[in-house]
């Protein structure tokens, strides 16, 4: 089975920061495509400034897990695109949002919640604790590993208690974050994981690239068994009244 990967990015910074264009001179999506590249996938890239954001109903039919990073035109998704990813989640799509992807529309949508964080910006070492060493997505790891200069995330989290808690964040200013959380909304499994600021080279990061390689195998949409919705005729005979 081949596994089709679409990574969405609003691709704004790069377009409007010269430093960002220089580090990420491909887009930020094109670093992340680059890190899920393999035997076994295909992937492709979309971005904000495309017609329909490049997820049009066909793509999105097309697209077994979806990658998304955004930071700060989360209000520009269009209503209706967001409405079609949140669908296509229910419908068994794995959806990875990372970094600010916190914010989007389809990820509050999916959590029902404000997804509030405290932040601070100024280029502090992150340590990255695995939380849960069985996990597909830590497989790989050591128990931790450093980013040597991010965006500080802090609890609390305006999130709904997570399935699993892959990862707890360690910031050098003293503040602690659920920094890669699980979740199931109905067939689609959700790996939402906090590195990826795009003041910083993150996705080049060895431990990076392997935590989204991995999140993308475990978030691919399973078989499962077939299901039926609204009225249905009974399975046994009924005795009439």
């Amino acid at each position: 089975m081949t596994v089709r990967v679409t990574v969405w990015n609003e691709n704004v910074h790069e377009r409007e920061e010269k430093a960002v264009e220089k580090r990420y001179p491909d887009g930020i999506h094109g670093a992340i495509a680059d890190a899920l590249s393999g035997e076994g996938r295909t992937v492709r890239t979309a971005t904000l400034e495309e017609p329909e954001h490049g997820l049009t109903e066909d793509v999105l039919a097309e697209t077994d897990v979806l990658v998304w990073w955004s930071h700060c035109a989360n209000d520009e998704v269009s209503d209706v695109v967001a409405g079609r990813v949140v669908d296509r989640v229910h419908e068994g799509m794995g959806f990875i949002p990372v970094h600010s992807g916190k914010n989007s529309k389809p990820f509050k949508r999916l959590m029902g919640t404000t997804c509030n964080i405290k932040y601070r910006h100024g280029g502090e070492t992150e340590r990255i604790w695995v939380a849960d060493p069985g996990h597909p997505i830590a497989d790989g790891l050591e128990e931790s590993f450093e980013v040597p200069s991010t965006e500080m995330y802090g609890e609390p989290y305006d999130v709904p208690e997570p399935d699993r808690t892959v990862f707890i964040s360690w910031f050098e200013g003293g503040e602690v974050f659920r920094s890669g959380l699980c979740y199931r909304r109905g067939r689609g499994r959700i790996f939402a994981f906090r590195p990826g600021h795009e003041e910083y080279p993150i996705f080049y990061q060895d431990e990076i690239r392997r935590v989204l390689d991995n999140a993308v195998e475990w978030a691919t949409p399973t078989e499962g068994s077939s299901t039926v919705w609204g009225e249905v005729e009974p399975e046994e005979p009924l005795e009439e009244e």
